[in-house]
């Protein structure tokens, strides 16, 4: 394991040497982030600092307000955790400021991930660490890959990330999903392999979170991408769209303005026919068979009428007796 806090003594003058350059950071999305980390932060990436960190009640309080998806994020970090944890890996969800709200981490790499200040309640926003996983995915909000030498901050050479953003089931960015080591083994392309998986584990908390907070609901599965997630629609019992996951929102251009008044399901997805009393009445008889098996006097009782009228109706819509 590398020794942590231990300053690279060239990677400083690497990273400025960079930030000088007057065409790197319109080329490279790294040094679009070490400017940012020195110019609009004013950090310097030889600062020995001390790191901040939430008290525990503050640290409480930020878990608390996260409670719904810390639960349904749980099994999958200990998912995670199985998968990469022998080979030296921590497992660590933040929220959207950087702090640190789960780790899991082998007992053999405590000691490791704790020198490194990746603890709960650490703050690993980038303008406070400077490029990292955490806080450079959170910044731009898609996933990312720090390896190493690409992190700011010189004391953070020795330090691998692979992190995704989560989103609520509003389309806010409430979240990173990292997995973090500190071997010298872990090269680039073991960084590419687990960060594929960083993303399908950050969709799959996005989707379960979804439909939690939707659960009283019936939930709609429009696509499912890669790169964007599962687009989820929220569907009350009058077909109108009452939620939508972020990547329906893309999917759709929907925004909260739009969802302020819940839209028809039909005509959000292109369906331009009005509504009717009788495709109303029909589809409520059809239902209503169904539930009894086909058995008009059943159907009839479920709907609180009589089998006359029950006929008389299914005549109208046009089903057969």
């Amino acid at each position: 394991m590398s020794a942590m806090g231990q300053p690279s003594p060239h990677h400083g003058d690497a990273v400025l040497e960079a930030i000088r350059s007057p065409s790197s950071a319109a080329t490279s999305a790294i040094t679009a982030s070490w400017c940012r980390s020195a110019i609009a932060h004013g950090l310097d990436p030889d600062e020995v600092r001390t790191r901040e960190r939430l008290d525990g009640a503050a640290l409480s309080a930020a878990r608390a307000e996260h409670e719904t998806m810390l639960a349904v994020a749980a099994p999958v970090l200990d998912h995670m955790f199985r998968s990469v944890g022998r080979s030296g890996c921590a497992v660590i969800l933040s929220d959207a400021n950087g702090v640190i709200l789960e780790r899991r981490s082998g007992d053999g790499d405590v000691a490791g991930f704790t020198a490194a200040g990746l603890v709960e309640g650490a703050v690993w926003s980038e303008a406070e660490q400077g490029t990292n996983g955490i806080g450079t995915c959170l910044f731009e909000g898609k996933p990312v890959v720090i390896h190493r030498e690409q992190h700011f901050a010189s004391r953070y050479v020795g330090i691998s990330c692979m992190d995704a953003p989560v989103y609520d089931p509003h389309g806010r960015l409430v979240a990173a999903l990292d997995v973090s080591s500190c071997r010298d083994d872990h090269g680039p392309a073991m960084a590419e392999m687990i960060a594929a998986l960083v993303r399908d584990a950050a969709r799959k908390i996005e989707r379960d979170y979804f439909c939690r907070h939707y659960a009283d609901r019936r939930i709609l599965l429009l696509s499912d991408d890669a790169a964007t997630g599962s687009a989820l629609l929220a569907v009350d019992r009058d077909d109108l769209v009452v939620g939508a996951s972020r990547a329906a929102r893309l999917h759709l251009g929907l925004t909260d303005a739009a969802l302020a008044l819940p839209p028809a399901l039909g005509q959000l997805l292109g369906d331009d026919a009005l509504p009717s009393f009788d495709d109303a009445e029909r589809a409520v008889l059809r239902q209503a068979l169904a539930q009894a098996g086909g058995n008009a006097s059943r159907a009839a009782r479920l709907l609180g009428i009589g089998r006359a009228t029950l006929y008389r109706r299914m005549a109208r819509a046009g089903l057969s007796g």
